[in-house]
């Protein structure tokens, strides 16, 4: 009998599935993984996240394996290398939005101890973290329109 998945699962897309089953769901609030979500779903924005999923090994690569302390020293020239990087999406603004992300995201921790407890710390808890649906849209607009306001 074939396993059941959710309808938006690409059954053909043997990463969208990997994802589906072993991702997708799972609370995970490792400061590491929370990272590679937040910069994955930037690079998203106007694209499906079958995509960026298809494309995340690439990111991986590119993006010292999402260290937000390495991302946050890129260099000018670091980032316009990563725009001329196959596999990834090249959009400056997104490239450069990863690197001003991972300063603000080492803030949060040095100022709270995790991106987890700035999350539970947040009046926005509830949208930010619900275990209902373990979804990170909602942390992840939290996130980015806290980050708009420090530009």
């Amino acid at each position: 009998m074939a396993k059941k998945r959710c309808v938006w699962c690409n059954e053909k897309n043997e990463k969208y599935v990997c994802y589906h089953d072993e991702e997708w769901g799972v609370l995970n609030l490792s400061d590491s993984y929370l990272f590679e979500m937040l910069l994955l779903e930037a690079f998203q924005a106007g694209l499906s996240w079958e995509c960026v999923l298809n494309k995340r090994e690439a990111f991986r690569k590119a993006f010292d394996n999402f260290d937000f302390v390495k991302i946050s020293k890129y260099s000018s020239e670091k980032i316009a290398k990563l725009q001329k990087t196959d596999g990834i999406i090249k959009h400056r603004g997104k490239i450069e939005a990863a690197h001003v992300n991972a300063k603000v995201f080492l803030l949060l921790i040095e100022e709270f101890g995790s991106f987890e407890k700035y999350l539970r710390n947040s009046e926005n808890l509830e949208e930010a973290i619900d275990n209902s649906s373990n979804s990170l849209s909602n942390a992840s607009k939290i996130f980015f329109s806290m980050n708009s306001t420090l530009s």
